[in-house]
């Protein structure tokens, strides 16, 4: 499925970036300079297509592993947190890319790997609304981008209303962000489905061919998540190695987003304020931050959602490219004096994450003082 392949919901009353466009321009035109220069692939790039050979085998391996041969739990408990990560890493690299066709100048490529998604239990149709739409245009916009809202559970942004337990979401968001992946699967997506809404926004609810995809990937993810296994193994066996696989794919998921917008660097406009005072490429740009860019191990796994400014800039480059415009986008955002962020570790980041829901955990008076 495509980005660009369902009609838009009426704008009204949305937030919109009237700023300036030449920071926009110069950044397209000096990335787009160099892809030339250097006679490189944008999209459909031959080492994105080895890398998905070697996740979707990853991938298979680990669980026919699981399934099949592993004989006790000192071997099939770390093969489930495996499989958990193997399905992040395609989440990651694999359908994000085809999701913002990214991934190829074809379409029907970009359809397949964004199709991924519902494999591996969540809607793509419903991921594309959700991420693609309102998280990519409104970015950290609390009331619009569905990514920052977690009550009653946290509070991520200073507009949204503090309950008393937040006081304490700095240490107990660790252990819930695990339940993220069975939310999604068993939840999420049934109640957008069934009511057309998500947060504030109205979507079209999917039909024809996308409401049978909706349904065949619940199929297949239930039947090789749950049914296969059965076959083979006690309930209480599948259960809990498919809860630590669960567990471990939730984590990886809600960690990795978190670090590159819920940050102490990183802004949370009022509406309003985006309304009057920026345009879209700087919105993206100062309320996203890059994090440990000399990772090539993160890089690869996480699938440049470690670049995620660039990500947000430029989405339909393919992410193998992230690393080598990073510094052209840096440069540029300089020289127009737009604030450009970026944690040098994958530790810094994940401390000012822990810091930020700490302080918007905290009564006004106290987080201010």
């Amino acid at each position: 499925m495509t980005t660009t392949s369902h009609p838009s919901t009426p704008p009204a009353s949305r937030p919109k970036f009237p700023g300036g466009k030449e920071f926009h321009a110069e950044l397209k035109q000096r990335v787009q300079a160099y892809f030339a220069e250097e006679g490189l692939r944008e999209r459909d790039v031959p080492a994105m297509y080895a890398k998905t050979a070697v996740l979707l085998a990853a991938f298979a391996a680990t669980w026919v592993a699981l399934v099949f041969f592993a004989g006790s739990l000192w071997i099939s408990l770390p093969l489930a947190v495996l499989l958990g990560t193997c399905t992040a890493a395609i989440g990651f690299n694999v359908q994000h890319d085809g999701g913002h066709d990214g991934y190829s100048d074809l379409p029907w490529v970009n359809r397949c790997m964004a199709r991924t998604m519902d494999f591996i239990g969540a809607s793509s149709y419903i991921w594309h609304w959700k991420h693609g739409v309102f998280h990519h245009t409104y970015t950290n916009i609390a009331g619009h981008d569905d990514d920052v809202a977690l009550a009653p559970f946290a509070r991520l942004a200073p507009q949204q209303e503090r309950r008393p337990w937040h006081r304490f979401q700095h240490i107990y968001m660790w252990g819930l962000y695990a339940f993220q992946a069975l939310k999604w699967h068993l939840y999420d997506d049934f109640v957008v489905l069934a009511t057309g809404r998500l947060g504030p926004h109205r979507i079209p609810r999917p039909r024809g061919r996308e409401l049978v995809s909706f349904w065949i990937g619940k199929l297949l993810f239930f039947s090789w998540a749950l049914v296969v296994p059965l076959l083979v193994h006690a309930w209480p066996v599948v259960l809990l190695h498919g809860a630590v696989a669960s567990f471990s794919l939730g984590f990886v998921l809600s960690v990795v987003f978190q670090l590159a917008h819920v940050v102490e660097e990183a802004d949370f406009p009022d509406a309003d304020a985006a309304d009057e005072d920026r345009s879209w490429a700087r919105h993206q740009v100062e309320t996203t931050v890059d994090f440990a860019r000399e990772s090539k191990v993160l890089t690869y796994l996480f699938g440049g959602l470690n670049f995620q400014v660039e990500h947000h800039l430029f989405p339909r480059v393919c992410h193998v490219n992230y690393p080598r415009i990073a510094p052209i986008v840096e440069q540029v955002c300089q020289e127009y004096g737009v604030r450009y962020s970026a944690h040098r570790t994958l530790w810094s980041s994940l401390g000012s994450h822990y810091r930020w829901l700490r302080r918007m955990g905290r009564r006004p008076d106290a987080a201010t003082a």
